[in-house]
């Protein structure tokens, strides 16, 4: 398997991919995949930390980061979000999405970014230093302040860039995906039937 740096030949084997890994998983149908394919051109996307794993030159796995905004009492700051990051469903629970965070962390690092957060389940990204931003008074937009959100989290790579003060994060416009665009974008993929499952987000 190989770790690279995703190139524009990969956009709609990527996009398929991401359809895929969360059709009827969070919502009937799926957004990530138009995510992904908005992220690219904004410019929120940072296109260095953007990469695939492949196997036999089939991309199995991608990740991606983008840049949202912190806004505490006194400034705001910028804030690197891990996501999405998809795993083709013949190859999750293999640690492949490990490998893309642990590659892409170090890479984070190197590049002197200062911390890191996600939106996702806290039981996996704690095993890779993630902690609840609660902890540091920093909550997700929309959130109650006096509840602590664990599925809000960041890795802080320097303490320093952290103000002793409460910080609301605001993901990039990016990810907020209009219906109907969503739709007219789906219809070049093959037809998927939405369903509502149990376990999803509101059900």
């Amino acid at each position: 398997m190989k770790i690279r740096l995703e190139e524009e030949r990969d956009y709609l084997e990527v996009e398929n991919l991401n359809r895929n890994a969360f059709w009827n998983v969070y919502r009937p149908g799926a957004y990530e995949h138009y995510i992904v394919h908005k992220l690219r051109g904004d410019d929120s996307f940072i296109k260095n930390l953007a990469y695939v794993i492949e196997k036999d030159d089939v991309i199995i796995g991608n990740i991606n980061y983008s840049v949202g905004r912190i806004d505490f009492e006194n400034s705001s700051k910028d804030a690197v979000v891990l996501g999405p990051l998809a795993i083709d469903n013949n190859f999750q629970k293999q640690g492949l999405g490990s490998k893309l965070i642990e590659y892409t962390l170090k890479l984070a690092e190197n590049d002197s970014i200062p911390f890191v957060v996600v939106i996702g389940d806290e039981n996996y990204y704690s095993l890779f230093g993630f902690e609840s931003a609660s902890k540091y008074n920093i909550y997700l937009e929309g959130t109650e302040l006096d509840e602590e959100n664990p599925f809000f989290m960041i890795k802080i790579f320097d303490e320093t860039e952290i103000p002793n003060e409460l910080g609301i994060f605001h993901n990039p416009d990016v990810f907020d995906v209009d219906e109907n665009e969503l739709e007219e974008f789906d219809g070049q993929f093959e037809f998927k039937e939405k369903l509502i499952l149990e376990g999803q987000l509101g059900v």
